[in-house]
């Protein structure tokens, strides 16, 4: 089986890929194009990162480690949104040597860990002082969350009220009529003005979910709903993403479980944001007494 590529080797892939996106992206526009530029095979992009600890692809995984060191470089910037961009330097520079960029920002967090230590007097992981590291781990425990803990009708609840958090109204469950795999329906409503009757289907997975799992979702909701709505704990394959939007089909909205949580985060709704005070000494503020 062909091996996914490494981190580094995808620094200029995504470099180009922000390029063809006009500059900037989502992490799922970054995403596909990357693996349209790098023709990445199905089998590969199949591969989960540790189906144990979520449901992260090993290419996504990689790929948020090439938009850290390509950040921490200088070409890369992200907003609170979750949108990418070039920087003024990012957009001058047509290529880069991945070796260098490994060296300079690794060397750059080590003299970060170094300078703030703690006062024990031990450092960091200087891999690990980054902030895809700690978005990494409360996905890891929510998916264990979700996926090991919540029942089957817990997970639709959730469903339920991340859909009426979001908009939706006459949200109900139908899971358990056993109803052709379709788990509940609601509105969603538009500005107030507009409707469309929405079928979803929610499913925990530590894979991914197939393009025929979209295919027999689709056969349960014709005639019956405007719109589908898949959400998964664990992803999609390519091949299921190309099922859920193909040219005269109903059309099937996917999230998966990096949209889901964060989905939750946003909405509070069993993950809290905290806010750490961190305390610096402005040494050149005492210099200017």
């Amino acid at each position: 089986m062909t091996k996914p590529p490494t981190f580094d080797s995808l620094l200029n892939p995504l470099l180009a890929a922000m390029r063809q996106l006009g500059g900037s992206g989502t992490v799922e526009e970054i995403y596909e194009k990357v693996v349209e530029i790098e023709a990445i095979p199905e089998e590969v992009l199949a591969m989960v990162h540790n189906p144990e600890r979520g449901s992260q692809t090993e290419v996504a995984y990689r790929l948020a480690w090439a938009r850290t060191y390509l950040r921490k470089y200088g070409l890369l910037e992200n907003s609170s949104r979750g949108v990418w961009a070039l920087t003024a330097n990012g957009r001058d520079v047509e290529c880069v040597d991945s070796q260098e960029v490994v060296k300079v920002v690794r060397a750059q967090v080590q003299k970060d860990s170094r300078r703030d230590k703690d006062a024990s007097g031990s450092s960091q992981d200087s891999e690990c002082v980054n902030d895809f590291e700690e978005d990494e781990e409360w996905k890891e425990k929510l998916h264990r969350v979700l996926t090991q803990d919540l029942s089957p009708d817990a997970f639709e609840r959730l469903a339920q009220r991340v859909l009426r958090e979001s908009g939706f109204v006459a949200v109900e469950v139908t899971g358990k009529s056993g109803d052709g795999g379709i788990d509940g329906k609601g509105i969603a409503r538009i500005h107030g003005f507009m409707s469309f009757h929405v079928i979803f289907q929610c499913k925990r997975y530590k894979g991914s979910v197939s393009a025929g799992a979209i295919r027999d979702f689709r056969g349960a909701m014709v005639g019956r709903a405007d719109k589908g709505l898949f959400i998964t704990t664990g992803t999609f394959t390519p091949a299921a993403v190309k099922e859920a939007t193909r040219d005269g089909a109903p059309p099937i909205d996917l999230v998966n479980g990096d949209e889901l949580a964060d989905k939750l985060k946003e909405l509070d709704l069993g993950v809290t944001k905290e806010m750490v005070e961190r305390v610096k000494v402005n040494d050149e503020w005492f210099k200017n007494l």
